[in-house]
C-alpha cells in the first residue's frame, strides 16, 4: 500500500503546474468606462511594501486605496492612495489597535475595507485580548468604521464579530445585490491536525509527526456586522488523496520539508455571470511556494469546485524568473472599468524577505477559466484611464 503512495508522491512531487495568462468582470463599485496613452507602461513590483494587499475603489473620490499587512504600521494598518493603480501615495496609519478597551492586542493582519451605506468598514484579523487558555494563536476577526477611506477607523465593538471556538484570519466579504452579505475566513492551522495521505507519507518519511491544516469557511453576516447568521459552512480544504489533481501544488510546503502545515487561506470571492469565483492561497505564506488557485460555485456558500487549471499564480523561478511567494490576492479594475487586475504580494531576488505588491492583468475566458498574466517583472501597459 505504501509503495503505491510513494510512487504517487514521487510523481506528484515532479509535477509543475504552469501559471496561465488572465479577464474581466464588473465589480459593484468599478469605475465607469474610458481610454489612455497607448505607450504608458509600468513595471512590477510596485513601490509598496505590503503583505495581503487589498484595493478599494472609492467611487465618491474616484481614487483607489490600498490596505495591507505591515507597510510601516505599528499595531494597526496604513493605507496608500492612487489614481491609476500604479503610482501610490503613502497616506499613513489609518487604524490603531491595542488601545484601552479594545478587543485586539497584537498581530494585525489582512485588512479589507468596504464602502457601505455611506461609511467605510474595515474587516481585519488580530489576536484576541481574551485568552484564558494562553493560546499561541488566538486570532479573531473584528470590524472598524470610518467616515473616509483614510480613517481614522474605530472599532464598532469591544469584541470580535464572533467566536467559532478556533482561531480565524483573512476576512473577506461578498455583498449580494439582494442585500445579503457573506463573510469568508480561514480557520488557522494551529492545533488542527488532519489525517490524509500526505500526512501519512510525511510521517512514514520521518518528516513530520502530523500535518496541521487551515480551511476556508463562509457564513452569512448580520446587516450591521455585529455578528453572523447561522453556522459557518466549510467551503475549501487541502486534498485528502495524493492523486487529487490539486494535491501536488497545495502540498509543496510539506513535500519540500518546509513546514508541517497545509494552508487554504486569503480567499477573495466575486461573481462573474451566474458563477461565484473564490480565489485562495495555499502553502506557507513566508516561503517560496505560496501560490493562488480558485474554485467556483453557483451559491455564495457553495459547494465550491476547485479549477483544473490551478494554480493560476505561482513562483516563476523554474522558468528563469525572479519571483517567489506569490499570494493573498485581491482584485481591482482599471480606471476605465474594463480591465481586471490581480493584486497580490510576492518576493523577488532583489527584495529578499520583504513582501512587495504586484499587479497583473487577469481575465475570465469564454469557457469560464480564470487566468492571471503573472507574476511579471517586465514592462506592461498601464491600466486604461478615463479621458
Amino acid at each position: 500500500m505504501f509503495l503505491k503512495k510513494s510512487a504517487l508522491i514521487l510523481s506528484f512531487g515532479l509535477l509543475v503546474a504552469a501559471c496561465q495568462p488572465a479577464s474581466q468582470t464588473q465589480a459593484p463599485d468599478a469605475p465607469a468606462a474610458v481610454s489612455t496613452p497607448a505607450q504608458a507602461m509600468y513595471k512590477n513590483p510596485l513601490d509598496v511594501q505590503f503583505g495581503d494587499p487589498y484595493v478599494l475603489y472609492d467611487a465618491p473620490s474616484k481614487m483607489y486605496y490600498m490596505y495591507g499587512t505591515g507597510g510601516g504600521a505599528k499595531e494597526g494598518f496604513s493605507t496608500y492612495s492612487s489614481k491609476d493603480l500604479v503610482n501610490w501615495k503613502n497616506e499613513g496609519q489609518v487604524f490603531y489597535g491595542n488601545t484601552a478597551g479594545s478587543w485586539d492586542v497584537k498581530n494585525f493582519w489582512a485588512p479589507e475595507v468596504y464602502h457601505h451605506n455611506g461609511k467605510y468598514y474595515m474587516f481585519y484579523s488580530a489576536d484576541w485580548r481574551y485568552n484564558p487558555g494562553n493560546e499561541e494563536e488566538n486570532f479573531r476577526i473584528g470590524v472598524a468604521v470610518a467616515d473616509k477611506p483614510t480613517g481614522p477607523f474605530k472599532n464598532i465593538s469591544d469584541k470580535p464579530i464572533f467566536d467559532p471556538g478556533y482561531p480565524i484570519i483573512d476576512a473577506n466579504v461578498y455583498f449580494e445585490p439582494n442585500g445579503k452579505m457573506y463573510l469568508y475566513y480561514s480557520r488557522c492551522a494551529y492545533e488542527h491536525p488532519v489525517q490524509s495521505e500526505v500526512a501519512d507519507w510525511a510521517k512514514h518519511q520521518g518528516l513530520f509527526k502530523e500535518i496541521e491544516e487551515s480551511w476556508v469557511y463562509g457564513v452569512e453576516l448580520k446587516p450591521d456586522f455585529s455578528g453572523v447568521i447561522g453556522e459557518p459552512v466549510l467551503l475549501l480544504r487541502p486534498p485528502l488523496k495524493m492523486n487529487d489533481a490539486q494535491a501536488e501544488w497545495e502540498s509543496r510546503s510539506v513535500t519540500s520539508k518546509e513546514v508541517n502545515r497545509r494552508w487554504t487561506e486569503g480567499s477573495y470571492t466575486f461573481k462573474h455571470g451566474d458563477t461565484y469565483y473564490m480565489m485562495y492561497s495555499a502553502n506557507y505564506f513566508g516561503g517560496k511556494n505560496y501560490a493562488v488557485g480558485y474554485a467556483t460555485a453557483k451559491h455564495p456558500l457553495g459547494p465550491y469546485t476547485k479549477a483544473n487549471n490551478n494554480p493560476v499564480l505561482q513562483k516563476n523561478t523554474e522558468q528563469g524568473g525572479e519571483v517567489t511567494g506569490t499570494g493573498h490576492n485581491s482584485i481591482a479594475y482599471s480606471p476605465d472599468g474594463k480591465q481586471m487586475f490581480c493584486v497580490y504580494h510576492g518576493r523577488t531576488t532583489a527584495t529578499g524577505e520583504e513582501r512587495v505588491v504586484f499587479i497583473d492583468p487577469m481575465r475570465i475566458e469564454k469557457d469560464g477559466r480564470l487566468v492571471v498574466d503573472g507574476p511579471s517583472t517586465t514592462p506592461k501597459p498601464m491600466p486604461l484611464a478615463k479621458k
